[in-house]
């Protein structure tokens, strides 16, 4: 009897411990989940910084949707012709006047109370929480490097990938609270990727080149690249999903949302985030102006941009772009079904 009592005892402890195993499996792969292409649709908080002395509550707006969610921020390269000092500075174009702030000051210590939170709570399966949207409005050489620099102040908060010898090795994340994106081109893929160390640690990827001479054409001629190890995202003009964009946008239909779904499945088959830019819907022209929206991605309606939105969530598409951060975020929520995807006909 005891010795059956004992085989009984051995047995329940060799099932607790494989359960226990696959407890802690399924808890590893669970916190992988939310960093891998299709996982999740997220509001992408397009321009998201001031214009001059307009609108720097825009962090505020995109933060105060919670997350997850993307913060877009240009920048550009500012010299002080007196004293001859370069820094890079958030701004949507150039000329720059010096006055704009730092990246440092407007996102990363913006977002430090919600990093360092995130830090001390641990990966519940949503992070990276925040995916900071790099565009590059002047490529000088030091002007990559002074961002990489920053970027490792942060190192601990930032997901990050070991750089390899060869690229098309893709290696797996280091899934931190923020993952930093940035655009295709080969200057900022030179400093990013070739003049890290074999071995040392990756902070940015970039996106891969897409060819949009015929901007209907098929998705593998659109961007026939698989994901590597530096370039994991495809970044479109919604004009490749509707031809000639969301200005000469008429009806949703069936054709439109088969072309969506094509593109997404394209892109996570290669192993790519993908995002579209810019959905914003607005009836009329003051409210563009008031807010420093442009006229050239709105689709005339709100109910025009959320038949959109919807067909983009359902299709899985990474990254929303749009300048209605409260609004998006909003819609996500409640039209996002946390680990399901409509099944593409």
């Amino acid at each position: 009897m005891m010795m059956k009592v004992a085989h009984v005892f051995a047995a329940s402890r060799q099932r607790f411990t494989m359960t226990a195993a696959a407890v802690l499996l399924a808890s590893s792969l669970f916190a992988q989940d939310a960093a891998h292409p299709g996982a999740r649709s997220v509001m992408d908080a397009h321009n998201c910084y001031p214009y001059y002395e307009w609108w720097a509550d825009r962090i505020d707006r995109a933060l105060s949707a919670g997350t997850p969610l993307a913060i877009e921020q240009d920048l550009g390269w500012y010299t002080d012709r007196k004293t001859g000092k370069s820094w890079s500075v958030v701004t949507h174009g150039i000329p720059v006047s010096g006055h704009e702030p730092t990246m440092k000051q407007y996102f990363f210590e913006r977002v430090r109370p919600i990093v360092e939170k995130a830090l001390r709570e641990g990966n519940h399966g949503d992070w990276p929480l925040i995916t900071l949207n790099l565009d590059f409005k002047t490529e000088e050489p030091e002007h990559l490097r002074a961002v990489l620099a920053l970027l490792h102040e942060y190192q601990d908060w930032i997901t990050t990938a070991p750089r390899t010898a060869e690229e098309s090795k893709v290696e797996p994340l280091s899934v931190r609270p923020i993952l930093v994106l940035t655009g295709e081109s080969d200057a900022q893929e030179k400093v990013f990727y070739h003049e890290i160390p074999v071995g040392g640690q990756l902070l940015v990827f970039g996106a891969v080149h897409t060819h949009e001479e015929d901007p209907m054409a098929p998705p593998e001629t659109l961007e026939p690249e698989r994901a590597n190890n530096y370039r994991r995202w495809w970044n479109n003009p919604w004009s490749v999903v509707e031809q000639g964009g969301q200005t000469r946008a008429g009806e949703w239909t069936r054709a439109d949302d088969l072309r969506l779904r094509a593109l997404v499945e394209h892109a996570h088959q290669n192993g790519l985030w993908i995002r579209f830019y810019t959905l914003d819907g607005v009836d009329n022209q003051q409210d563009l102006s008031c807010h420093g929206w442009f006229s050239g991605y709105n689709f005339g309606s709100l109910n025009a941009a959320e038949v959109r939105w919807k067909a983009a969530i359902e299709a899985g598409v990474d990254y929303i772009a749009s300048d209605q951060y409260e609004l998006l975020k909003n819609f996500i929520r409640e039209n996002q079904s946390v680990g399901k995807r409509r099944a593409a006909p």
